[in-house]
């Protein structure tokens, strides 16, 4: 089975969209927010089967940890208001298309972050989202103000009322901010990459995972920097007298596969042990195009696997393996459904 840990809806119907203008455009005008517009089956069927679940099956995959388009969670628009009805419009959408396809999509939420507000208020809609909606996880943005980072580092008290909700329901979060407002910081090409890196290193400076052992965290984009700077941090971490990285950091972070060209999957696989790598493409997210140097998508990830010079073990370890072990909640979802 071929688990693909990083996918996005990022094909969702118009209407979410006109939705959130509207929604955008009452609250700078001080008026109701909108109400939140139906959208039909038959709508979430056409934007799915002639994208996504059209991808899954020619790239020889079999199901997607699927939650909101990332760049579009944009907790630094608007107030909490807007954010905690943004948030539940696109996590129930989430669940209908899981619902539809129930052997291909496995729901993760999107938090109702907002800036300055405390991530306390986001349990709420990370219970409903495990506890009625059936979803596997979260996607936790470690800054919600859009690329000015005014939030504490994730090793700071004020993010544990999240980390314990999380340990009670036995679900990881990946690590993802969302659109940039900096001009400094394009969000895919720089913002994203930044929090990847930035993120690890606040987790080597700290010590979360002690007092949080069971707690997991996946860093998307293949880690960021970090697997081209792996020295750079195990040296970080003995000038800071912290113990080696895979004591003090990676038996709780997990890096994905979304890094879109061979010679950075193989440094990915050589850097990092393999039970740390979750397979991953963020299909139709930010890089959609062809490579001109392969004649393949960016994006088909898989074909980077396949090249890999490692163990059947290993590949099956990066493919399935690893994530029914960090989200234990679909690998009990996968053998209900006999698989």
């Amino acid at each position: 089975m071929i688990i693909d840990c990083h996918g996005h809806y990022t094909t969702a119907p118009e209407p979410l969209q006109l939705f959130r203008e509207a929604q955008i455009k009452a609250f700078k005008e001080g008026k109701a927010l909108p109400d939140v517009p139906y959208i039909s089956d038959d709508e979430i069927r056409e934007s799915i089967e002639k994208n996504q679940l059209k991808l899954l099956d020619e790239r020889g995959l079999d199901m997607t940890i699927f939650s909101p388009r990332a760049s579009a969670m944009a907790h630094h628009v608007g107030n909490e208001e807007v954010s905690k009805q943004w948030t539940s419009a696109c996590n129930d959408l989430i669940a209908r298309v899981v619902d539809l396809y129930p052997t291909r999509f496995i729901g993760v939420c999107q938090l109702p972050q907002s800036p300055g507000v405390p991530i306390e208020n986001s349990v709420v809609e990370l219970e409903r989202c495990v506890n009625e909606l059936g979803f596997v996880g979260c996607n936790l943005n470690p800054d919600p103000s859009g690329g000015h980072w005014t939030s504490a580092p994730l090793t700071d008290p004020s993010w544990f009322p999240l980390y314990e909700k999380m340990v009670e329901l036995d679900v990881p979060a990946m690590i993802h901010v969302s659109g940039s407002c900096n001009p400094n910081f394009h969000a895919t090409g720089a913002h994203y990459m930044n929090a990847d890196t930035t993120a690890f290193m606040q987790f080597l400076q700290g010590d979360l995972f002690k007092e949080f052992p069971d707690l997991r965290f996946i860093i998307p984009h293949g880690g960021g920097a970090v697997p081209y700077h792996w020295g750079r941090y195990r040296g970080l971490a003995d000038m800071m007298k912290q113990p080696p990285l895979n004591e003090h950091v990676m038996k709780n972070v997990y890096f994905d596969t979304c890094v879109y060209h061979q010679p950075g999957i193989d440094l990915l696989v050589d850097v990092i042990d393999t039970k740390n790598i979750l397979f991953g493409s963020e299909m139709i997210g930010a890089v959609r195009g062809i490579d001109p140097q392969t004649g393949h998508y960016f994006d088909d990830t898989k074909r980077y696997i396949d090249t890999l010079e490692i163990s059947a073990a290993d590949k099956k370890a990066i493919f399935e393996e690893n994530a029914r072990r960090v989200y234990p909640r679909l690998d009990a979802k996968l053998k209900g459904l006999g698989l």
